[in-house]
């Protein structure tokens, strides 16, 4: 055994050498001299003579100098730190429990899911204090400082998320929280290495880390990504086991089998159904949840729109027509309006020809919840003028545009300033784009069931139509009217956001309604939201790579200590030296009193 085994610092035994001086003075100090007093030796003659004991008479004699050479050597042995070896788990006041919800988690191992044994695992973890952190699309701390009793339940009633998890930020959150002698235990498959930064952070702050791993299981094919191209949805698929697999994909009544190599990828394209439906993987493997990808869809995906106007210019019908989805109407008035259209527009209208019936339908659409849509004009007749979102006051030229507001119409879209544009003040409704003036160009509202459109540029002398954008923006624009969403908008990714301007109800796919303006996509399924669906898929090769390498075999970056398995901490033994020490120096000061000395 060396000194390093049972001191922390064991240069510190150094300080034994203040006994020399101790010793030297002893030696050389004059003997005390004997004086004989016949009367006192008289009276005590016979008492000496019983009481003596010359190995008492030494001892109390250099008792002192014990003393202080035992003060020495405890003041040594502080200094040096002396230590015991205890279970690292015997030094922590607090466990912060990281439980990883991510979708791998769900796993099928044989006898349950990653998730069920990382909870069992975590029960056995804990300490007198506790915190449970749970690392789903989203970190939170789902208990602080809680109990034995708190914590059990806690964990009984988490469960997995279908989401991609964000590790990294629960452990960084976990760091956050950690007081002193705090200890982070994280229990996951470990997927990915985006959690290697935030343990070596918590390590660099001499926070405790413990990492359990949980990686049985690990066959796996998945739908990792989709796209959509008019009414067909491009599925990949991709197949993270080690042998070759054969797999069946169906989307209504269509349906593809395919090959897939160790490691390969495949795109299969199928049509969208009418109303949307579920792309199914067959046969299924370890992880079920991406073998399903929900597509969403309108029962109906034709938009049917009307184009009013006694001048039609080329290039905005050009833009209509070449949406594939749009059913393009183009009628002069006067003309008999059918009340069949999701859409009617009104542009370069002649105020004379313009019929009350051809306004009139305008407001039916809207009653019905579809949309109509004003474009500017040099004279806007009269008869519309409940359907302007402005009070027109002439028009301008070659204006500066401010910054477009952030929303579905504008997203990505860079305007062209108009050469010329119609003046007003806006009298209701919402602007998403205007001039440095405060004219619209671009607004919005929702009236009745439906929603009006503005769009403030002269068409005739509208420099936007020359950019490749401008084809983009009706598309947009008549979806929005239509109150048809794109394919894209309605399928989105586990992990997402649903956000709206107010307070929505939304149902999740498990039946549960939830209220809010901002709506977290933690599950696979559809959203009802109003009268249309969300399908929500996970989309995720990295939570679909479920063969994940052991914690022993990656890197060595991350400190071995972090693994699973008690290690043993030194617990510093020095408050009972210093005690000792206290209790001498204290037993010092009373022999000196008995003897006179103080």
């Amino acid at each position: 055994m060396v000194l390093s085994d049972v001191f922390l610092a064991p240069i510190g035994i150094m300080a034994l050498a203040a006994l020399i001086p101790i010793l030297i003075l002893y030696f050389i100090q004059p003997d005390p001299r004997r004086v004989e007093l016949p009367t006192v030796e008289l009276l005590f003659e016979d008492t000496q003579q019983d009481a003596s004991r010359p190995l008492f008479d030494r001892i109390k004699q250099n008792l002192l100098l014990l003393l202080q050479i035992l003060v020495v050597i405890l003041l040594a042995v502080s200094i040096a730190g002396p230590y015991i070896s205890v279970a690292e788990s015997q030094t922590v006041s607090e466990t912060i429990l990281v439980i990883d919800g991510s979708a791998s988690m769900q796993v099928n191992t044989g006898d349950g899911t990653r998730f069920t044994a990382a909870i069992a695992a975590a029960r056995e973890t804990t300490s007198s204090t506790n915190s449970v952190i749970f690392a789903g699309s989203t970190s939170s701390v789902v208990l602080r400082s809680g109990g034995a009793s708190e914590v059990q339940t806690t964990l009984a009633e988490l469960r997995p998320t279908d989401a991609p998890g964000n590790l990294n930020a629960a452990i960084s959150r976990a760091t956050a929280i950690a007081g002193e002698n705090a200890r982070i235990a994280v229990f996951s498959d470990f997927a990915g290495d985006r959690w290697r930064q935030a343990v070596q952070s918590a390590q660099a702050r001499g926070v405790q880390v413990s990492l359990q791993q949980f990686d049985r299981g690990g066959a796996n094919v998945g739908i990792t990504a989709r796209s959509f191209s008019r009414s067909n949805v491009t599925l990949t698929i991709q197949n993270f086991a080690d042998r070759e697999v054969r797999r069946t994909v169906t989307l209504g009544r269509s349906q593809i089998s395919l090959t897939l190599t160790p490691g390969g990828v495949q795109r299969v394209t199928l049509p969208v159904p009418a109303g949307g439906g579920r792309a199914q993987l067959t046969p299924s493997d370890d992880l079920s949840i991406d073998d399903v990808a929900y597509i969403a869809a309108p029962s109906d995906q034709r938009v049917n729109v009307l184009l009013l106007s006694n001048d039609p210019n080329s290039y905005f019908t050009t833009a209509l027509s070449v949406i594939e989805e749009v059913s393009l109407t183009v009628a002069q008035p006067p003309t008999a309006v059918q009340n069949n259209y999701d859409v009617i527009l009104y542009s370069d209208l002649e105020s004379e020809r313009l019929l009350d019936g051809n306004v009139e339908a305008g407001r039916d659409v809207l009653a019905n919840g579809g949309g109509v849509g004003v474009i500017a004009q040099q004279s806007p007749p009269a008869a519309y003028r409940d359907l302007l979102l402005i009070d027109p006051q002439g028009t301008g030229a070659n204006p500066t545009l401010d910054r477009p507001q952030q929303s579905e119409l504008t997203r990505g879209i860079g305007f062209t300033p108009p050469e010329t544009y119609l003046t007003g003040s806006l009298t209701g409704g919402q602007s998403l784009l205007a001039t440095t003036d405060g004219t619209p160009i671009l607004a919005t509202e929702r009236r009745a069931n439906g929603r009006v459109l503005y769009y403030g540029s002269v068409v005739d002398n509208d420099p936007f139509r020359f950019n490749y954008q401008y084809p983009v923006f009706w598309k947009r624009a008549i979806f929005y009217l239509a109150g048809r969403e794109p394919l894209s908008t309605l399928n989105q990714q586990t992990g997402a956001q649903l956000q709206f301007e107010n307070v929505t109800a939304v149902e999740t796919p498990d039946g549960e309604s939830i209220d809010g303006q901002v709506i977290s996509l933690d599950q696979t399924g559809f959203y009802s939201v109003g009268g249309s669906q969300r399908g929500v898929s996970l989309y995720s090769s990295t939570e679909s790579a479920v063969a994940v390498e052991s914690l022993d075999e990656q890197s060595s970056e991350i400190d071995a200590q972090t693994r699973e398995r008690e290690t043993q901490v030194p617990r510093p033994l020095g408050w009972i030296v210093v005690l000792g020490g206290a209790t001498v120096i204290i037993g010092e000061i009373v022999l000196l009193r008995r003897r006179g000395d103080l």
